[in-house]
């Protein structure tokens, strides 16, 4: 089963990590204890949205692009390949808003 809080957790460890930083560094930028942070990363606690994109900005990285790392690994772990461009009929203006089925998405392998 994937566990949402888990994927959020690795993926920003990851973003830290790769940018040679802290738990410090980045836990004083955001304005979060070093702890909870650490528990964030770890996938042992939820993130609020405020305090996610407190991270966000802490480690200079849009919200969006976080949530479309989580949401890729998601997919991947439910056995799912996403396309990499947004097809037209789920864009803002096209006939079917934002709604999309699993079936949109094309199965891995």
């Amino acid at each position: 089963m994937v566990v949402l809080r888990r994927e959020i957790g690795d993926v920003l460890r990851d973003a830290r990590q790769r940018q040679g930083r802290t738990l410090r560094e980045v836990s004083s930028a955001a304005r979060v204890s070093l702890g909870y942070l650490s528990e964030v990363e770890r996938g042992q606690k939820e993130a609020s949205s405020e305090l996610l994109s407190s991270i966000c900005d802490a480690l200079d990285l849009p919200l969006s692009l976080v949530l479309r790392e989580v949401s890729d690994r998601v997919a991947v772990a439910e056995g799912l390949l996403i396309p990499d461009t947004v097809p037209v009929d789920l864009t803002v203006g096209g006939d079917a808003g934002w709604a999309m089925s699993r079936s949109a998405l094309a199965p891995v392998g």
